[in-house]
């Protein structure tokens, strides 16, 4: 199993958006590198963090699970839809996601409160000019997080 952190704007999509559908197609991702773990590292059962950003309190919010293997990005194809790309084709598809299933929602984990624990330093989303919607987690560093969380 690996784990990851998921961006999202909650004006987008919100961590309380996904607890009321069973299941959620993770559209729209434009980035290279973060398609690129969607489509060759992320795997069904694979659990990430919920982080709500560009907003007032950005931080963690939540916990989803990976609910199905990567898949071609249905928006790209909708020429009505903001992440359209006419040069991605039904054959050759250029953008690629996942599905994603609410697990729990949990307390709301700023990111001033994750920068206070050294342990944490390397974390991805703490890193200056990291602007990925999707990272990788270590398992010590999510182990860390699940802890806090509980408190």
């Amino acid at each position: 199993m690996q784990y990851w952190l998921m961006k999202s704007e909650p004006g987008e999509i919100s961590i309380d958006d996904i607890k009321k559908i069973p299941r959620m197609e993770w559209f729209g991702i434009r980035n290279y590198q973060a398609r690129n773990f969607m489509r060759y590292n992320m795997q069904p059962g694979d659990l990430a963090l919920f982080w709500h950003s560009s907003c007032k309190e950005p931080g963690i919010y939540g916990v989803v699970e990976i609910a199905c293997a990567a898949h071609p990005d249905s928006f790209q194809f909708d020429p009505q839809s903001e992440y359209y790309d006419p040069r991605s084709t039904q054959d050759q598809p250029r953008w690629w996601c996942v599905d994603i299933k609410f697990v729990r929602k949990t307390r709301y984990l700023s990111i001033a409160e994750l920068r206070t624990f050294p342990q944490l330093s390397a974390l991805k989303v703490l890193q200056k000019g990291n602007r990925l919607s999707i990272t990788p987690i270590e398992p010590a560093h999510w182990e860390f997080i699940q802890e806090l969380l509980k408190a």
